[in-house]
């Protein structure tokens, strides 16, 4: 797939798939972003499994990335992390749109995701995609003093031809 573009601050970025030498940028932006970061183990395990795990990046930084598994007519969005300068310009809502759309091209009919309870953020970017609570998941995260709630939410896909894809 050829990389595409995007720019909202005037900061060039393209997406494109996340390659073994993007892991270490990859990681520090996990770690400046959240408190229960991803290591770098689970990251060469994703993109061995041959996991949609694509960033948005130019020469010097990565802003964005994100990790999806698509399997028989399914998605789970396994993690969407926005280094915390780059947040709030529309690189989340981008990187999600992007993979929502491979995954339709990959014949995926439903996505499914879990988000913390306390993560309000990225509920609001969620829903305004078209996510809906459809459970929660007890003590699914770890968190600094015992463990943190998930919310699980859903949408539907739409079907694509392979030549829209």
């Amino acid at each position: 797939m050829p990389m595409e573009t995007f720019s909202p601050a005037g900061t060039q970025f393209f997406a494109r798939t996340m390659r073994h030498s993007d892991l270490d940028l990859v990681v520090k932006n996990e770690a400046a972003a959240y408190a229960h970061p991803w290591t770098k183990r689970i990251f060469i395990d994703c993109l061995r499994a041959g996991y949609q795990s694509w960033v948005l990046a130019n020469k010097q930084e990565i802003a964005a990335h994100g990790v999806m598994s698509v399997a028989v007519e399914e998605c789970h969005l396994l993690t969407l992390c926005v280094h915390p300068a780059f947040q709030r310009m529309g690189y989340g809502r981008k990187l999600v749109t992007l993979l929502l759309d491979r995954a339709a091209s990959l014949e995926a009919k439903a996505c499914f995701l879990e988000v913390r309870v306390s993560n309000d953020r990225a509920i609001s970017l969620y829903r305004s995609l078209g996510f809906t609570q459809i459970g929660e998941r007890l003590n699914y995260y770890p968190g600094d003093v015992g463990r943190e709630d998930a919310l699980i939410l859903s949408r539907s896909l739409p079907l694509l031809t392979r030549n829209q894809s």
